[in-house]
């Protein structure tokens, strides 16, 4: 029992919830030794999803692996490569398989979907001891991910709050930017690619508001959330930053990726027919993150972009890199990194 209660103190030490997927892999391996036990996760778009790995344990491993969160898509396996995993996800339902070896697969959900599958590989099917103990152990680390998306999300779209912003940015950072004056400027990521940050606002928002009610104005914020949710990548963060302001952290190769990614936010959001309110626009700018930045001075860079959309016609992309060099903004690092329209 007290190795029990050490690793469910353990489990609930941790804020980061890969480290927490990590932690509880390492927690059901020292506890009921299998031949493996793994968490996957389906990422990608409805219809076309794959299973990332999250983190696994199996044989004499000393440390949990996963895949990387950039990976591409296409190095994953389909949904239906694993059926029974799939079926455990979509039925939200325990299942096991007698083998050998023997199978089980647990749902991990939140109060509103299932987001994944813990799966377990043991020589013997397990016991009725064993199932209650995955049981419980499930049930705190369900409600331990519920207060962790208390006090990390937004309580209206869902996407991460402004609170969040500042640590993610910070720890993004130094993995994707490296000194200018280094021998080799390139991004430490192996996966490749930039950091960059955009600010995306909703166009004439207080007239939806005035018009329609504070209602359908959420009724907005929600459909919008959606909309980014299905318009970047799995791997991409998206925040709600208050009101109509929203924030999104990708990588991408160049400023054209990034370009393509939010370009393809806008269409999205000018091609959908809000009930009550029917088309909405977005204005977006966004910057690239640059070796020891602070987040106030790349939301700054972001949004600075932003203005000079809204005074130009709305419903635009803008690279604020872009618009420093077409003379259109001054980007004044001397002066605390405050842009300034001239």
């Amino acid at each position: 029992m007290s190795q029990v209660v050490e690793r469910l103190a353990e489990l609930t030490g941790f804020r980061d919830r890969d480290v927490l997927d990590v932690t509880l892999v390492a927690a059901l391996m020292d506890l009921l030794r299998p031949s493996a036990v793994a968490i996957y996760r389906p990422v990608g778009e409805e219809g076309v999803q794959r299973w990332l790995t999250r983190a696994r344990l199996q044989g004499r491993d000393t440390t949990p692996t996963a895949d990387p969160l950039w990976i591409h898509l296409d190095e994953l396996p389909d949904l239906d490569a694993h059926p029974l995993r799939r079926d455990c996800l979509l039925s939200q339902s325990p299942l096991t398989e007698a083998g050998p070896p023997a199978q089980t697969y647990f749902p991990l959900a939140s109060d509103s979907d299932a987001w994944g599958v813990l799966e377990f590989a043991t020589e013997l099917p397990m016991s009725d001891a064993e199932w209650r103990l995955v049981s419980s152990i499930l049930r705190i680390y369900r409600n331990f991910q519920g207060l962790l998306d208390y006090s990390e999300r937004d309580t209206l779209t869902g996407l991460l709050n402004r609170k969040t912003f500042d640590e993610a940015f910070l720890r993004s950072v130094p993995e994707y930017c490296v000194e200018p004056t280094a021998p080799a400027a390139e991004p430490r990521r192996s996966g490749g690619g930039k950091l960059w940050m955009g600010v995306i606002d909703i166009d004439h928002f207080k007239a939806v508001n005035d018009g329609y009610g504070h209602l359908i104005g959420d009724e907005v914020l929600l459909l919008l959330a959606r909309l980014m949710r299905s318009s970047f990548r799995y791997h991409d963060k998206l925040y709600r930053f208050g009101g109509e302001e929203f924030v999104v952290l990708l990588r991408a190769s160049d400023a054209e990726g990034a370009t393509l990614a939010f370009e393809r936010l806008r269409r999205n959001v000018e091609a959908y027919d809000f009930p009550r309110v029917g088309r909405i626009t977005v204005s977006v700018g966004f910057t690239d993150a640059r070796f020891d930045d602070t987040p106030a001075a790349a939301f700054e860079r972001a949004d600075k972009a932003v203005y000079f959309v809204k005074d130009n016609g709305r419903n635009q992309v803008a690279f604020q890199g872009d618009l420093v060099q077409r003379g259109l903004l001054r980007d004044d690092e001397r002066s605390g990194g405050v842009l300034e329209l001239f």
